[in-house]
Order: C-alpha cells, then sequence, then structure tokens
C-alpha cells in the first residue's frame, strides 16, 4: 500500500485536539469522526436519491438536516439560551424536501459548519460548569452541559451510522432497479 494513500486512524486515535479540553475530547472526536465519514459517504451522491425513503426509512436529506439541526440546538441549549426564530423555521422544515432546494453537497457543507461552531464552541468551555443545569425547549426539561454535549455526541453518531445505512441502499437500488421492488 502506498504510505500517502494510507487511511488515517479514527479521529479518537490521532490525539487531543489542542484548544479542547480534556474533559471534552471525545465529544470533539465523535463530531470530526462523524464529519469525516459524512464527507466520504456523500462524496458523488446520485442527488436523484436525496429524498427517497427506502422501505420507509428517513431520507438521507432529512438525515443531513436533523444532523445539523440537532447540534445547533443542543449546543445552543448548552450555552445557556433558547431557540430563536430562525432555528424553529428550519426545524420545521426538516425531511421536507419541498421545503428547500439544497443538494446533498449544500447539506453536507451545512453539516461540516456545525461542526466547526460545536468545536469552537467546547474550545471555549469552562470545565467548572460542565455540570450545570440547562433547560431543553419549551418545557425546559432539566440536562446539564456536559449531558447536552455528550448527547450531541452521540446522536450525531447515532445518525452519521442511519444515513450510511440509507444512503448504501440507495446507491444499491440505484445501481440495480429490480431491487428497487422488494423496498417498497
Amino acid at each position: 500500500m502506498d504510505i500517502a494513500k494510507k487511511p488515517l486512524p479514527e479521529v479518537w486515535l490521532r490525539g487531543p485536539l489542542p484548544e479542547v479540553p480534556a474533559l471534552l475530547q471525545p465529544v470533539a472526536h465523535a463530531l470530526l469522526q462523524a464529519r469525516e465519514e459524512i464527507n466520504t459517504l456523500m462524496d458523488d451522491f446520485p442527488e436523484h436519491l436525496l429524498w427517497l425513503k427506502p422501505a420507509g426509512l428517513a431520507s438521507a436529506g432529512f438525515h443531513l438536516q436533523h444532523l445539523t439541526s440537532v447540534l445547533n440546538r443542543l449546543f445552543t441549549y448548552a450555552a445557556g439560551r433558547q431557540l430563536n426564530d430562525e432555528q424553529l423555521i428550519y426545524l420545521n422544515k426538516e425531511g421536507h424536501s419541498e421545503a428547500t432546494e439544497a443538494i446533498s453537497q449544500d447539506l453536507t457543507e451545512a453539516f461540516n459548519q456545525e461542526v466547526d461552531a460545536a468545536i469552537t464552541q467546547l474550545s471555549v468551555a469552562d470545565v467548572n460548569q460542565l455540570t450545570e443545569m440547562r433547560g431543553v425547549g419549551r418545557a425546559q426539561v432539566p440536562s446539564t452541559v456536559i449531558g447536552l454535549y455528550t448527547h450531541a455526541a452521540e446522536h450525531t453518531m447515532r445518525h452519521t451510522g442511519q444515513l450510511l445505512v440509507t444512503v448504501k441502499l440507495l446507491k444499491a437500488v440505484g445501481l440495480n432497479p429490480d431491487i428497487s421492488k422488494l423496498l417498497e
């Protein structure tokens, strides 16, 4: 194998990010790992498959929107803020292809930008405030700063896995139309 093409180890095995506090390294590593996997997965994704729901699964477009939106919302709550009108509008458009003209590249780039914003927020986080209570949503369901960051990481990885399965299934169906009848 050409050493220049040797794959990198998973993000968590590449060492700490110097700007992120040690307690938040796992969160940052998970978000960066998801970003790498999603970018690779969505490279050259056929646009006509973006909003298809194979076997009733959520579409790839939904997962990309949802990944971005949830990350944004959870980090907003962790910062002690409530959602603004723009965030609520985006939430209502999640999963609706007719509500956006975005292509997969746009949705992937929006996720990349949200990961960058999350890493920036983690880098300035005060570790002495990680156990502080934060209210989630209109009901102000209690959580903590560390709880919100941790959930953001695990939720991102869960949807990354779901996106992976959906995209692989859609690509297989796209290449072999006979399979599509089995998925209806």
